[in-house]
């Protein structure tokens, strides 16, 4: 567990890349992990609030506001809460940083997602030593290059493909 004043931060391991865009899940919904000495897991719904407001989240490398790659308010970070978890989609702009990540991620070299977050009034509950998120205010997304606390996220990356090369890699993975 990272705190940083009252915001905490997790880390999860889902992201794959289509065209300039990166994509997956920054959370998985019901999937405990273990943070020190407590087991913790985030309910179906705990975004809600934070996704039906006009809260400007950021997508970040390694929580570092310095390396932003993308932002809600400007329509390049586009989050869904859906049944499996909390989706995102970054739109990549052509800068060094957003360059390295793709490359990253399109070799599988991306160790996973994270959010940074602060628990809403009543927005926990305790059972012994699990922890359950059923409520949160979502402040940024960030793109891990290390190892996510949480399982079950993944960053993947695909560039577009000419046409004949696209159908060659279809024909490959089915063989």
């Amino acid at each position: 567990m990272t705190e940083t004043g009252n915001i905490e931060r997790r880390a999860v391991a889902e992201v794959r890349a289509t065209g300039r865009k990166l994509q997956g899940y920054a959370v998985r919904y019901g999937v405990e992990t273990r943070i020190g000495n407590i087991v913790e897991k985030v309910a179906k719904g705990a975004f809600d609030a934070s996704l039906a407001s006009v809260r400007d989240v950021l997508a970040l490398v390694d929580h570092d506001p310095a390396m932003l790659l993308a932002r809600t308010r400007s329509g390049t970070l586009h989050l869904r809460s859906d049944d499996d978890g909390l989706g995102f989609t970054i739109d990549l702009p052509n800068t060094g940083l957003a360059n390295d990540v793709l490359a990253l991620a399109e070799r599988g070299d991306i160790g996973g997602m994270s959010f940074g977050f602060q628990v809403a009034r009543d927005g926990e509950r305790w059972q012994g030593n699990v922890r359950e998120l059923r409520a949160v205010t979502l402040h940024e997304v960030s793109v891990i290059h290390s190892w996510p606390a949480y399982e079950g996220t993944s960053v993947e990356a695909r560039r577009r493909l000419p046409a004949r090369l696209a159908l060659a890699r279809r024909f490959l993975e089915t063989v």
